[in-house]
């Protein structure tokens, strides 16, 4: 009786996944979504190629420092990094007193030992990159109803990372004549700006490097804005993967390893049990 019963119940799970499946397929072929703006003008981001990209990749260490700069300088101002410690840059190059002096630059929430009361001191290296707005109600307030989003992860958090990144920093621009033409009511909203590698097409964020030359480079470099925008892309790859470049370096000897084991497992294999008969 169980047996008939789990049978039935089988078939019948079986008979309504085939209902939904069929029921919409037929809708997706009589009723297919509506064409949207955001269908028609969305793009993907551009290619980027990284030090750090493939599986014998490393970090540019140089390029990272760069790409911090254009965080401290320009990011910062909205978007937090609250999963990295200023100790974390010696990982870029920069020695103790340099994680100091930039420690020292931001103000981090304290509270004064006389009194219990909050406030706000120089940063130490032990500390982790600040909020730049006290509460959400401030964030939203300065950026046209939107809290900027932490940084810390995401490189990770969005889909083709880096290279998505580098194409939003650089991807503003004028609503094409197009986009008006064929949607007349997807023109930008007031306050927005229009980016076509955005989900929707526009987003609160003002472009935030402007122009060449906005930031000056210690070690010479060029500061054009893709340049500036593929090294704050670099730069958030290390933050959101610190140790990419040890999982590498340990990742190779232990394939070598295993590499290793299975042939030494397939000769112990025909030495000991290959000429034996079952």
């Amino acid at each position: 009786m169980i047996r008939i019963l789990s049978i039935l119940v089988g078939l019948f799970f079986t008979v309504a996944l085939a209902w939904s499946f069929g029921n919409g397929a037929y809708t997706a072929i009589t009723e297919p979504a509506p064409v949207t703006a955001e269908h028609e003008f969305h793009r993907l981001p551009k290619e980027l190629h990284l030090a750090s990209d493939g599986a014998f990749g490393r970090f540019d260490k140089q390029q990272l420092q760069r790409g911090f700069q254009v965080y401290k300088e320009v990011c910062s101002a909205c978007h937090s990094l609250r999963l990295v410690a200023f100790r974390d840059l010696k990982q870029l190059g920069y020695n103790d007193d340099e994680v100091k002096a930039i420690a020292a630059g931001f103000n981090v929430p304290g509270i004064d030992p006389n009194t219990g009361e909050t406030n706000t001191r120089p940063g130490l290296a032990t500390d982790y990159f600040p909020k730049p707005f006290a509460n959400d109600i401030a964030a939203r307030a300065a950026n046209n109803n939107a809290v900027p989003p932490d940084l810390s992860l995401m490189t990770k958090a969005r889909h083709d990372g880096a290279a998505y990144i580098h194409s939003l920093l650089t991807g503003y621009q004028n609503q094409p004549a197009e986009l008006l033409k064929h949607f007349p009511d997807a023109k930008t909203p007031q306050g927005l700006h229009y980016n076509p590698y955005f989900a929707n097409l526009n987003l609160a964020m003002a472009p935030p490097l402007t122009s060449d030359g906005q930031v000056t480079y210690k070690d010479g470099t060029k500061s054009t804005v893709d340049q500036m925008a593929t090294d704050v892309a670099a730069f958030l790859v290390w933050t959101a993967e610190p140790k990419l470049d040890k999982r590498k370096q340990t990742g190779w000897p232990v394939l070598g390893f295993l590499l290793f084991a299975t042939i030494l497992g397939y000769l112990a294999y025909r030495n000991i049990w290959a000429d034996k008969k079952h």
